[in-house]
């Protein structure tokens, strides 16, 4: 029986996310991030479309590597301004009751006792519906505005990462035992400190050696979202993650990805399927194949080259700028995103990318493919994505927020429901039982 199909929703507290150019488009409502109204509409959308969660992501820096400066993102919106995706949690938590929230957290740059404070203040908040994305970082001017010279080497954040993991475990699930708050007003007792351990972690990168400041949340340890397709990251979900996050322009790219992620889970002696995984994508869709196809050219005019190269840039280390539109890239190591050239690289062995190629092809919807048609065509190709890869489901981009969503949940989802391949209902739970299906006795 065909898996069903699961989607979240992928943004960023910011004008720009994955499309650079199209917060210009008339009917583009991202100017709107500031306002509270903009992500409870989200939200309540989201909920209504049976959505996972909305992954939020995040960086501690400015995309500056493109002609050596930050003055084209600031100029063009590229993830700049960019707010706190923490502070959302809260407002989007207060107007449903299903929706999980995925939130991206450099571990890289802020330490592992107030962190896991903070992530079970937002699960006790949530009832239970927080996920971390771990990332470690890959902006040299998040390093620098934070001390740094510059930012650690890539497997060396890996190292870091593994340790961070051991100090935010120890926090969340060894610090209180279960019985540990007992709330004896006859007594005058709220918890029993005989019931409540001091972690003594002393390691290469941490010394914590106290107690966890919250009492357990409904998960204790948040949903585990992680998104690197590196070795090192690859490795590190195989230890880690309960969810991952793949970015890839063909079913080539992404099956790759797929089947190496679980055997690396199998290897590290996990159940390879218990992984979810999803994969990036654009949906653009109508009531009718050409209506889609014309929303599609529309979107497309408002492609900014000079905007997607300087996202580009900083994903992958490489200045752009350096070389002209008609240049081939090529996959170029750099201690920034190793993933990001890689996947252009591996799509096609045959196909050689030109520098403007990549820009446009980044420039809807991100490293993901962009899937256009009506209702039934979208399902088709969402169908065979899934089935050829072996994902669980999709990290939905948008081209206009929240015109994309919309589109999705008022068009997609019932035709996926039709078919059997997307659930009617949520399942009770806290996230992570949502998710995985592991259902409270």
């Amino acid at each position: 029986m065909p898996k069903p199909i699961r989607f979240n929703a992928f943004q960023m507290n910011t004008v720009s996310h994955q499309s650079p150019g199209l917060w210009t488009h008339p009917r583009a409502e991202a100017h709107r991030y500031t306002d509270p109204d903009y992500w409870t509409e989200l939200a309540q959308l989201l909920e209504r479309g049976l959505f996972d969660a909305i992954f939020l992501a995040d960086v501690l820096g400015a995309y500056d590597v493109y002609q050596g400066s930050a003055d084209t993102a600031l100029r063009h919106a590229v993830q700049a301004p960019l707010n706190d995706p923490l502070a959302l949690v809260p407002l989007m938590a207060q107007v449903t009751k299903h929706l999980g929230f995925g939130v991206t957290c450099a571990l890289t740059y802020e330490h592992p006792y107030t962190f896991a404070r903070r992530m079970s203040t937002l699960d006790h908040l949530t009832r239970g519906r927080i996920g971390w994305n771990i990332v470690t970082g890959y902006l040299d001017s998040a390093a620098r505005n934070l001390g740094l010279d510059q930012q650690l080497s890539h497997d060396e954040r890996y190292d870091l990462a593994d340790e961070y993991m051991e100090v935010v475990h120890k926090l969340w699930e060894q610090s209180w035992d279960d019985d540990a708050v007992v709330n004896d007003k006859q007594r005058g007792v709220y918890a029993e400190p005989a019931r409540i351990h001091p972690i003594n972690h002393e390691g290469k990168y941490f010394k914590v050696p106290g107690f966890h400041l919250c009492e357990p949340s409904p998960q204790r340890t948040p949903l585990l979202y992680q998104a690197g397709t590196s070795p090192r990251g690859t490795a590190f979900a195989a230890r880690h993650a309960e969810c991952t996050f793949v970015s890839g322009p063909s079913i080539k790219v992404v099956k790759k990805y797929a089947d190496d992620l679980r055997a690396a889970v199998r290897a590290a002696g996990r159940n390879g399927e218990d992984l979810k995984i999803y994969a990036q994508a654009l949906i653009i869709t109508a009531p009718t194949e050409a209506e889609a196809q014309a929303k599609y050219q529309d979107y497309k005019r408002y492609i900014d080259i000079e905007a997607a190269l300087a996202l580009l840039s900083g994903w992958t280390g490489v200045d752009f700028s350096r070389f002209p539109l008609d240049a081939t890239i090529e996959y170029i190591d750099s201690e920034a995103g190793r993933s990001a050239l890689a996947s252009f690289s591996a799509a096609d062995p045959k196909r050689t990318w030109t520098v403007r190629e990549a820009a446009e092809f980044i420039g809807l919807g991100g490293r993901g493919p962009v899937l256009v048609g009506d209702a039934q065509q979208v399902a088709d190709q969402l169908e065979r994505w899934q089935d050829q890869t072996g994902i669980d489901g999709f990290n939905l981009a948008y081209a206009l927020s929240h015109e994309s969503m919309r589109d999705v949940v008022d068009l997609i989802v019932p035709e996926l429901q039709r078919r059997g391949r997307y659930r009617k209902e949520y399942p009770p739970g806290t996230l992570r039982q949502k998710i995985r299906g592991q259902i409270p006795s």
